[in-house]
């Protein structure tokens, strides 16, 4: 029984000699963050496809069983909408071939203007998608929240093909006004939708959004506990990605997460130990 767990990303500044070892090569980064979680977000596929060189770094820095969501990037999914991106989705799989069992999930993530008249464009899209990689879709159209038809229209069209969806769960983030600059910022940019829990397949992924403050993020998840231990108990696999508006404490508190599910499923699988944030000497 495993529960992973992870972040938006596995280098940030204020973890740097805190919580990670610094100075790192660009080449080790990932290495001491895979000590930490055993999954990360990969939002910077989102604005570039990597070069296959820089992937197959990433697969030599983790195990197979690390845990990659890897985001489309925005020229297929916010630009041109899914339609007539043969060449960059052919360029985008090619460059991530490298992660092999690495690749949890192709994270598509659509713009908040993708409504339900858009339904079909996106079940062509996902049936013409290669059979060897999973997919999971995230939407923030907010009638597929408030109305029931669209919401059972989506969940049909992801059925077909076996693809999850996402939820971004914001609502601890807007259960009451911002205190501070990185609060009022993901207030003007994070979606504001309900809580979603229905999983769809066997490998549910979640990506929860708290507050500035470690109490009302633990606070805030706390819904999240009780339906991650039911999905274990029900042989799922999920992923969940911790997020602040900051992230300065993101890897302690995916952790936490972990942690606190863990006192209530002793049986689930503890995470590897983080390697200490000062740099290993030999003396």
């Amino acid at each position: 029984m495993r529960l992973h767990v992870g972040c938006a990303m596995w280098a940030h500044a204020p973890w740097q000699g805190r919580l990670l070892p610094h100075p790192l090569p660009p080449g080790e980064r990932l290495r001491a963050y895979a000590h930490w979680c055993n999954a990360v977000e990969g939002n910077t596929t989102f604005y570039a496809t990597p070069a296959r060189s820089t992937v197959e770094t990433w697969a030599r820095q983790t195990d197979p069983d690390f845990r990659f969501v890897v985001k489309l990037p925005k020229s297929i999914t916010h630009e041109r909408r899914l339609t007539g991106i043969d060449e960059e989705l052919r360029a985008f799989l090619e460059a991530i071939e490298p992660l092999g069992p690495r690749a949890h999930a192709l994270w598509v993530q659509l713009p908040g203007s993708f409504a339900p008249s858009d339904l079909g464009t996106l079940a062509g899209f996902l049936h013409r998608l290669p059979r060897s990689y999973r997919y999971a879709v995230e939407v923030r159209h907010r009638a597929f929240f408030d109305d029931a038809r669209s919401e059972r229209l989506l969940e049909r069209v992801l059925a077909a093909t076996g693809a999850e969806w996402i939820p971004f769960d914001t609502t601890a983030l807007f259960q009451s006004p911002p205190t501070s600059d990185a609060e009022r910022d993901a207030w003007t940019k994070k979606p504001r939708v309900p809580r979603r829990s229905r999983a769809l397949t066997d490998r549910p992924i979640v990506r929860y959004l708290g507050r500035d403050a470690t109490a009302r993020t633990v606070e805030g998840w706390q819904p999240w506990i009780g339906t991650v231990i039911e999905w274990l108990r029900e042989g799922r696999s999920p992923t969940v990605f911790i997020h602040t508006p900051d992230n300065a404490d993101a890897l302690t508190l995916a952790r936490r997460f972990h942690d606190d599910v863990r006192t209530r499923l002793p049986e689930l699988e503890p995470l590897p130990e983080p390697l200490p944030a000062d740099p290993l000497t030999l003396f």
